[in-house]
């Protein structure tokens, strides 16, 4: 075997190791790892500990700390989890055609879909608004702490076994089909995608620059959070809310205990007195 061939043997991830990498994702997104996610950590990061022939964890946690080359920012791309898919939970998008967007008649209308992904919610909100909405000035933002997934959410480009949850008059009104190389997959087409923006953000931070919204998407986010970090970043969201706004929450998730600022209206939909 030559020397190009040869690759550095990396040593399984130690406890302490893991403790080193629980702590800078906790500090960095207020993401909680249990013990059980140290062999999803130790596969998510091989690859980068392997890229840089390092032969140990611990080395990468220290060039990630150093933030050589920005790879701070790809670790915790790589540690957080990005599952998400179009009009997922249909309820929380039933209850706005029925019962908000009909009252929208008066003035410009925002919706943030924070912890956004690859963007699916926030297309999909796009379409709703697009078809439903009485008024046409609406702006969707999107925001994640990965910028890896902002990237794709950017592109609007997506496989098109993705279109399978997508109604086919939003599919064809508000998608376009890929040809040629492109075939295979689908891109969000111009009726709807100059209105949806996407940006960097940790939920941990002040985000007033984002100003206020209508309605806030925070979905399938909170179980990642420890009690202490779920009360900040939903007063954080809260406070951004228009009064009368609506918050909506993952179906398995509550704010129970975490804040009185909002009243439940229905199972995961909340509003702001």
């Amino acid at each position: 075997m030559s020397t190009l061939e040869m690759s550095t043997e990396v040593s399984p991830l130690t406890d302490a190791e893991f403790d080193l990498f629980r702590s800078m994702i906790y500090e960095a997104a207020g993401i909680s790892l249990s013990p059980i996610k140290k062999a999803l950590v130790a596969g998510r990061l091989s690859k980068r500990v392997r890229h840089y022939s390092l032969s140990s964890y611990g080395d990468y946690f220290n060039l990630v700390k150093s933030d050589s080359n920005g790879e701070f920012q790809i670790a915790v791309d790589m540690l957080t989890t990005n599952e998400t898919f179009f009009f997922r939970e249909p309820k929380h998008f039933n209850f706005l055609r029925q019962h908000v967007f009909p009252d929208w008649r008066n003035g410009p209308r925002r919706i943030w879909s924070a912890a956004s992904s690859t963007g699916e919610e926030a297309y999909t909100l796009a379409m709703m608004l697009a078809e439903h909405s009485p008024t046409g000035s609406w702006e969707i933002v999107g925001t994640d702490i990965s910028t890896r997934v902002l990237d794709v959410a950017r592109s609007g480009h997506y496989p098109m076994a993705r279109t399978k949850d997508i109604p086919k008059v939003y599919l064809k009104k508000y998608c376009l089909k890929g040809v040629g190389s492109q075939e295979g997959t689908f891109i969000i087409g111009p009726e709807i995608k100059p209105k949806v923006s996407f940006t960097h953000a940790n939920l941990n931070n002040n985000l007033s620059q984002l100003a206020s919204f209508d309605v806030i998407f925070l979905r399938n986010v909170m179980i990642y959070f420890d009690m202490e970090t779920k009360k900040h970043v939903v007063s954080q969201l809260v406070r951004q809310l228009k009064p009368g706004g609506y918050f909506m929450i993952g179906h398995s998730e509550s704010l129970n205990g975490i804040t009185d600022a909002v009243e439940a209206v229905a199972p995961s939909i909340y509003r702001k007195a």
